[in-house]
């Protein structure tokens, strides 16, 4: 599976093993790009080869809501370990995310 896939009308983010302030520029970048392009309305992030993720992982994942909340989009998690889910937990994001696992 490429890193970034539309199905129906979900983007399919997979993030990497690593989710850090290198790689999330590149991240939000593409999935504005789909988003934007491809219509979307909902956003699912895909933690299943993620191990570490820091702040900016957040930014990301607060960002893409941002951009679909206000058209009645959703965002979800899914294959989060039990780190991530703690991260997503601590800082509240799971207000705003749904966790599927």
């Amino acid at each position: 599976m490429e890193e970034f896939q539309v199905i129906d009308n979900c983007l399919m983010v997979r993030l990497p093993k690593e989710v850090d302030h290198h790689l999330a520029g590149y991240i939000c970048e593409n999935a504005d790009r789909y988003i934007v392009r491809e219509n979307v309305s909902n956003v699912v992030f895909d933690f299943e080869n993620t191990r570490f993720m820091d702040s900016s992982g957040i930014g990301i994942i607060m960002g893409r809501y941002k951009k679909i909340a206000c058209f009645g989009g959703r965002v979800y998690a899914i294959h989060a370990d039990r780190q991530i889910q703690r991260i997503l937990k601590i800082s509240g994001l799971t207000r705003i995310v749904e966790i599927l696992n």
